[in-house]
């Protein structure tokens, strides 16, 4: 049976998987579900401000460590990606599989910023503008959603080669939100990366929420 770590994107948190959990743990699989730091209700201001990049990978190895995970199946969407990349790497050989579900997939140097396209640089200089270092929700977002750290969309991600030796790598690309989609160039990217899988989901960007039985048998496939 698989141990799957599942990261959500800006703004979420565990719940944002709350459908897909049950459908993995009715195959008998273990399932973790992470809220980062800076986006549990109970964070205080100093830690939304000072929380980045490598906090939020240090969030996915403290539990790896505490759980005496290995093998685990990284699950990132979104900015999640940045995370799981970033875990990963420095995970010392304890991920059996990477699945970036409609996720970004850095290179050494690169961050959320870089990699995303002119319209969410935008939203997310407009998002920071009353704090300087936390960004609100955009508009529509469910309710649960919190104020996202400004830094860790901005900390460049720092990679060794270790993430390439991951046996199995997957990006999930939702095919359902063409004309916004900042991973039309990624998904071109990764298709010609012969360490890379590429899936097509027909959904939106909140894949595992439009359509979770879709995702719970790409990730148990």
């Amino acid at each position: 049976m698989a141990t799957f770590v599942l990261v959500p994107g800006g703004w979420h948190g565990s719940w944002s998987f709350e459908t897909v959990v049950p459908l993995l743990e009715s195959a008998g699989h273990t399932v973790h579900a992470l809220t980062l730091t800076g986006l549990r209700p109970d964070d205080d201001d100093a830690t939304v401000a000072t929380a980045n990049l490598d906090t939020h990978a240090d969030d996915v190895l403290r539990l790896l460590d505490r759980t005496r995970t290995t093998g685990a199946t990284l699950v990132g969407h979104s900015y999640g990606g940045m995370v799981t990349a970033a875990a990963a790497d420095r995970a010392g050989g304890r991920i059996a599989r990477l699945v970036h579900l409609d996720a970004y997939v850095p290179r050494d140097g690169e961050s959320c910023w870089s990699s995303t396209t002119e319209r969410y640089r935008e939203a997310f200089a407009a998002g920071a503008a009353s704090t300087g270092y936390a960004v609100r929700p955009p508009d529509g977002m469910d309710s649960r959603t919190r104020p996202h750290p400004l830094a860790s969309f901005l900390q460049a991600v720092r990679l060794t080669g270790a993430l390439d030796r991951v046996p199995r790598r997957e990006f999930v690309y939702c095919s359902g939100w063409e004309d916004r989609t900042p991973f039309a160039g990624l998904r071109t990217r990764l298709r010609a990366d012969p360490g890379w899988r590429v899936h097509d989901l027909p959904t939106g960007h909140d894949a595992m929420r439009e359509d979770p039985e879709a995702v719970a048998a790409l990730l148990l496939g």
